[in-house]
């Protein structure tokens, strides 16, 4: 099933890394076709940026987007430039102390959750909001799959930062649990 993805905040949240990690996770650890494309400001961070992920079991033709499944919001800005494109019966998920969605269309998932909270509250940094929001994003979707994702982060950050980077996995992959 094909899955377009727009993930978008500003620079410094870590936006393209989520990309590049949900992309590895389908591509390599999912065994799935994926392709990742990004856009950022001449400022690179604190200006807007997004990453578009397509994911499907068959052959992508075209590797941009036409219209989000799933909008991951993390900057209000973000959430003004791209929700014009999230589908009728898209999935929104959001980060609630960043984002006021204000109306959706009709038909449109909502998820908020406080990812920057849980990142400097429970985990003591700031840093780690992205890979919250793709905790929640995983539980929230059926893109990827768990493990999938739980391998890509693991490839994908720091090595000295992998065990907060899964706590932080694992605290947004609950709050979707807890509800």
């Amino acid at each position: 099933m094909k899955r377009e993805i727009r993930i978008t905040g500003f620079g410094g949240q870590g936006v393209i890394l989520s990309g590049v990690i949900v992309g590895k996770a389908a591509s390599i650890y999912a065994d799935k076709n994926a392709t990742m494309t990004q856009a950022y400001g001449p400022e690179a961070r604190g200006s807007a940026c997004s990453t578009q992920i397509i994911i499907d079991d068959d052959d992508i033709l075209y590797p941009y987007i036409r219209g989000s499944d799933v909008l991951v919001a993390m900057s209000q800005e973000g959430y003004a430039k791209f929700v014009g494109e999230l589908k009728p019966d898209g999935t929104l998920i959001y980060d609630e102390d960043l984002v006021d969605p204000g109306e959706v269309k009709e038909g449109v998932k909502r998820y908020p959750i406080r990812a920057q909270r849980v990142a400097e509250t429970d985990l003591g940094r700031k840093i780690v909001t992205n890979i919250v929001m793709l905790g929640y994003f995983t539980a929230v979707t059926d893109a990827v799959p768990k493990e999938a994702m739980i391998e890509a982060i693991k490839s994908s950050v720091p090595k000295g930062t992998i065990d907060l980077n899964l706590q932080a996995f694992e605290r947004g992959y609950d709050a979707f649990a807890e509800g």
